[in-house]
């Protein structure tokens, strides 16, 4: 039995070796090539992001409740108070219920982490968590979909989502709202 093992170790000792000493001369020939060869490049694996639209909300807020300073920053909570969505596939309402807890860091980058439920016109509620960053320039966000495994709707748990945020231009009488679009990435 300790023979065996002791022959099985030297002949993946030697393997090992063996292999490394290949990698290193793969490596060698590839730096020693001359200048004119082009070289292969990696091929990136996200070279051109594509996306679809998938949806646009219109999200009604109510007024912020200050909590001051903490140790990461700034934090404010802003209350979602409904609103209406659309797209191409899908359409309704946004629940009266959720939040979006915002952090102003110390660099002035504010984060907001939204989570909110939305409801077809069908029936089925789909929960939304909206992970935003807005530094200098436009918010871009991250969106995860919750959708009930035997609906109309699972296809959006298998899916990546990024979207864009802006404030909304109420008119007079009209709640403050901010407007989500909804990409999904190809």
């Amino acid at each position: 039995m300790k023979k065996n093992f002791i022959t099985s170790f030297r002949f993946l000792s030697t393997a090992l070796v063996a292999g490394l000493f290949l990698v290193a001369a793969q490596s060698s020939t590839a730096q020693n090539a001359p200048a004119n060869t082009p070289a292969k490049a990696a091929e990136p694996i996200y070279k051109d992001f594509k996306t679809e639209m998938v949806l646009e909300a219109k999200v009604n807020i109510g007024s912020m409740v200050n909590v001051g300073e903490s140790k990461r920053g700034t934090r404010r909570i802003i209350p979602i108070t409904g609103g209406t969505f659309s797209g191409p596939n899908i359409k309704g309402t946004v629940l009266p219920m959720g939040e979006d807890w915002q952090l102003t860091r110390p660099d002035g980058a504010t984060e907001l982490n939204a989570t909110y439920l939305l409801k077809t016109d069908d029936g089925v509620v789909i929960r939304i968590n909206n992970q935003v960053l807005m530094g200098s320039g436009a918010a871009r966000s991250v969106i995860d979909f919750e959708a009930p495994l035997n609906s109309p709707y699972a296809y959006l748990n298998k899916s990546i989502f990024l979207g864009t945020l802006g404030m909304g231009q109420p008119k007079p009488g009209e709640t403050s709202y901010v407007v989500i679009t909804v990409y999904k990435v190809l």
